[in-house]
């Protein structure tokens, strides 16, 4: 059997360090708990950046993932199949809207959202070819392509990868203000996370997003909101844009729609939006694909009793509460976030972000660090209040709160 120690080891020796993992080799999982190769277990508590929504080893997801596997896995888009029609439409009824553009991995949305985006506006909006803007907000995460990067403000992500791609003006999150100003004839959207992820969970401002949607109503602009983290459930509602009322024009959907066993993502929006598109213009080999469709639409199904949103928003009251003492007591300095997901701003005299990451990992808790001395919580929706409880027990203790 292979120990923690080998198989980083090996993984170091043949795989590029595009990450810096936590010392911790998973073997198996189940609900919301990992296995690591010397059977030792761990509460986690990040759910695959919400990719895992319904815990590890959903028994609804693997049973319709194992039954499709036994049918068809790919087709490619070179012909129809019989999972394709009902994916598209369902999902499209749960975002309320008409089309789907089926993806893989967050990223590729974000792209064909920018690519929807221009196309639209010189076809549609009647903007000059070749002078699409679309304002993007400042500490954004969207991606690691060559375009997505070229507006990032994290330069650990954007450095040294240019000359970087034009047509992007980048505002202050949460600033109305900027980004009215930014709005130009030429702009063709606005593209935004409802809350942001990477950033260390910032949720903007109250009547933020609605003021968004009224001002890229005014000026004919699409408002796209990245719903790739914080959508299907994490916040309470189906999508974080809800808790202000607000439909963008456009969904970008990831992550938890292929239920943590296969990636799936998805461009989502009206026929007057994804209706521009012609055969040959866009795709994807895998976009779509069968067993994709087969998840996705048992993720659909889940979403749709509503019960992991009402788990969200009980367990995630509890959650908020309880860090929330911490916060003032010499420990914590902030606590933000919506439904069953945190970022906790950690005073730095305890230790950064990753050193709090470690110290939990040694006490059988797996989170992540962002930015300095911030931890991401965002536990599957599936964790028991019980063990919801021993985790933030265990933060207790490493924060000596």
């Amino acid at each position: 059997m292979s120990t923690t120690a080998d198989a980083i080891r090996s993984a170091d020796a043949h795989s590029a360090h595009t990450y810096h993992p936590l010392p911790v080799v998973v073997a198996s999982a189940e609900g919301a708990w990992m296995t690591d190769v010397e059977g030792r277990r761990y509460l986690d508590m990040l759910a695959g950046y919400s990719a895992l929504n319904f815990g590890h080893g959903n028994r609804r997801l693997i049973d319709a993932a194992r039954a499709q596997l036994e049918r068809v896995t790919l087709t490619s888009r070179a012909f129809y199949h019989d999972r394709f029609a009902e994916f598209c439409a369902e999902l499209a009824a749960l975002c309320g809207k008409e089309m789907v553009l089926p993806m893989n991995t967050g990223a590729e949305a974000v792209e064909t959202a920018v690519k929807t985006a221009r196309k639209w506006g010189y076809e549609v909006k009647g903007v000059p070819d070749g002078h699409a803007k679309i304002v993007v907000a400042a500490d954004n995460f969207h991606g690691r392509t060559t375009t997505v990067i070229s507006f990032s403000t994290d330069h650990e992500a954007r450095d040294h990868y240019g000359p970087y791609t034009p047509g992007f003006e980048i505002v202050p999150y949460g600033d109305l203000t900027a980004l009215a100003s930014a709005v130009t004839q030429n702009t063709v959207a606005v593209l935004l996370e409802p809350i942001q992820g990477e950033a260390g969970v910032l949720v903007p401002p109250a009547g933020y997003l609605r003021g968004v949607r009224e001002l890229t109503r005014e000026r004919n602009v699409l408002f796209i909101a990245d719903e790739i983290q914080s959508g299907l459930g994490r916040t309470g509602k189906t999508f974080a844009c809800e808790h202000e009322g607000v439909v963008p024009d456009v969904y970008l959907l990831g992550k938890a729609l292929g239920g943590g066993v296969v990636p799936v993502s998805a461009v989502v929006a009206d026929r007057d939006v994804l209706g521009i598109f012609r055969p040959g213009q866009h795709g994807s080999t895998f976009g779509g694909n069968p067993l994709a469709c087969a998840v996705a639409l048992e993720v659909i199904a889940m979403l749709r009793t509503g019960e992991y949103q009402q788990r969200a928003t009980e367990l995630g009251e509890h959650l908020h509460r309880e860090l929330n003492l911490m916060v003032g007591a010499g420990a914590v300095t902030a606590v933000r976030g919506r439904g069953l997901w945190a970022g906790v701003d950690v005073d730095p005299s305890r230790g950064t972000g990753r050193e709090i990451s470690e110290k939990l990992m040694e006490l059988g808790v797996l989170v992540k660090d962002t930015h300095g001395s911030t931890i991401r919580i965002a536990p599957p929706l599936v964790i028991s209040k019980e063990d919801l409880d021993w985790g933030l027990d265990q933060l207790r203790s490493v924060l000596g709160a």
